[in-house]
């Protein structure tokens, strides 16, 4: 579906209501193995684009935008890093695994929480301090940096730029290639 002429929050909640379906089928133990592990490859896929996007171009236009934004930018982009964490050790596991249950717990706490967050308290601000040019601007931006956004956790990348914005493209390229490679879901349409 094109986002054309769509608010950044418009795009950034419509991401937080797919991960979240994500979440509800991961949650479910009863499912097959096989099956939660698309959807967790799925789920990591989105949430890694989501975050670099937001890294790249929405926690920047907070720190501009509001008189506290350095300290939002900094407290998101730290969720961020737990979640990854969390991405990085859910990906070493398989669901039989008796830790996996226990990761997934660890990782969708950690991003609803984070979600909670953005559209309780840092969207409205932002909706508040910025024209609807502005946020349609960059939720243009928010969606091309998706586009080329690795699609696997990388821990140790940066987070803020000017670092992101030269190694995520070049990440966002290789995560495309090994997943293509390997059949690997990488967006909620993949596991439908």
């Amino acid at each position: 579906m094109g986002t054309a002429g769509k608010s950044v929050i418009d795009i950034l909640v419509e991401d937080h209501r797919e991960v979240e379906e994500l979440f509800q089928e991961l949650e479910r133990p009863a499912a097959e193995p096989a099956r939660r592990q698309e959807v967790l490859s799925a789920a990591i896929a989105e949430l890694v684009r989501h975050s670099v996007a937001e890294e790249m171009y929405l926690y920047p236009a907070a720190r501009e935008a509001l008189p506290d934004g350095d300290q939002i930018a900094d407290r998101e982009i730290d969720d961020h890093s737990q979640a990854e964490q969390a991405m990085k050790r859910l990906e070493r596991l398989q669901p039989d695994d008796p830790q996996f249950d226990a990761e997934v717990r660890v990782l969708t706490t950690s991003v609803r929480e984070h979600i909670t967050d953005e559209e309780e308290n840092l969207f409205p601000r932002l909706r508040e301090a910025c024209s609807a040019e502005q946020l349609v601007e960059l939720g243009g931006k928010i969606e091309r940096a998706k586009r080329i956004a690795p699609t696997r956790p990388h821990p140790s990348a940066p987070s803020t730029p000017p670092g992101n914005m030269v190694l995520a493209p070049g990440a966002g390229l290789v995560d495309r290639v090994r997943d293509a490679l390997s059949g690997r879901p990488t967006s909620p349409s993949d596991v439908q």
